[in-house]
């Protein structure tokens, strides 16, 4: 199978094949998987022979790799947060790394469990938490926090025109019952869009649902703050000449990568191998769509 295509059933590995070129994999050596996922990136860089420490906060990633690819000598799993990367490498003694992999935002097998509440175009709990022991989730926010900051998330994180009506029709809605689920958000998101239909098509859903969800989502999770936070100490643990290489699916993320890399290069800590980021080819978008908004950008330690 060509690593481009490589993939798992819990989800698709994106830039797959330009990952693995741009770390220049070599047997023995060290990788982090900072985000495993289904472990679709994991897999190609076990199958040419390197020493990998798979991260992921969810739980439910961690035990599909264990049970796919668990009984591989020469991968470490580990629960945590990416953030956290120069000590869950610590503790498992991962040193003299070679390459650390980002693949940035929500795993399609976390998106088509509607009880993870990712997804607004499945009914369930208005949940987003990508690690579920959590106590902070999006009802959290949805119900308690005021207009104001409501707006500067749907501001902010999701670009969103109509962020103060979208956050006064919450405020309004509360006051009657806490909101709980997907639908009954979905449900003020299309009122502040003079959409009252109950059959409006997917296709409507996600343009008018998408910003507000994202917004939600990477507020919950703390997205950019993270890796913001990781960068700096993934460069520290990587090894001379080796490669740090992030994909990113929010131009939020992605602007701030890109700072970071020249902030490290304009410090001479080491150089940018992408001028420009690395998208999708049409083919790869052809057969996983999530490919189309997402950016790769590389940097080599000195």
């Amino acid at each position: 199978m060509p690593e481009a295509k490589a993939m798992s059933n819990y989800h698709t590995s994106v830039l797959l094949e330009e990952i693995i070129n741009f770390l220049k994999v070599k047997k023995d050596e060290k990788y982090i998987d900072a985000t495993l996922g289904g472990g679709g990136h994991t897999k190609v860089l076990l199958e040419k022979g390197a020493l990998v420490l798979g991260i992921d906060l969810d739980e439910d990633a961690i035990s599909y790799v264990r049970e796919n690819q668990g009984n591989n000598k020469n991968l470490t799993l580990a629960k945590g947060n990416f953030k956290d990367i120069d000590e869950i490498a610590r503790l498992n003694k991962f040193n003299k790394i070679s390459g650390i992999l980002f693949d940035l935002g929500v795993s399609s097998h976390q998106i088509d469990k509607p009880e993870r509440g990712f997804s607004f175009l499945k009914e369930g709990p208005l949940d987003m938490r990508m690690d579920k022991s959590s106590a902070l989730s999006a009802e959290t926010l949805v119900n308690l926090l005021e207009k104001g900051e409501l707006n500067d998330i749907f501001n902010k994180f999701g670009q969103e025109r109509r962020a103060w009506i979208i956050s006064n029709g919450i405020v309004r809605a509360r006051r009657i019952k806490a909101i709980k689920t997907t639908g009954e958000l979905t449900k003020i998101i299309q009122e502040a869009y003079g959409i009252r239909r109950d059959d409006i098509t997917d296709f409507t859903k996600n343009v008018i649902n998408k910003r507000v969800f994202q917004a939600l989502r990477i507020a919950v999770n703390s997205e950019i703050e993270n890796i913001q936070e990781a960068l700096p100490k993934a460069y520290e643990i990587l090894e001379s000449g080796g490669r740090i290489t992030v994909i990113s699916f929010h131009s939020l993320e992605d602007g701030m990568v890109k700072k970071t890399f020249k902030d490290f290069e304009r410090k001479d800590m080491g150089k940018i191998l992408t001028e420009k980021p690395i998208e999708a080819t049409d083919e790869e978008i052809a057969i996983n769509p999530r490919a189309k908004s997402a950016k790769l950008r590389v940097f080599e330690k000195n």
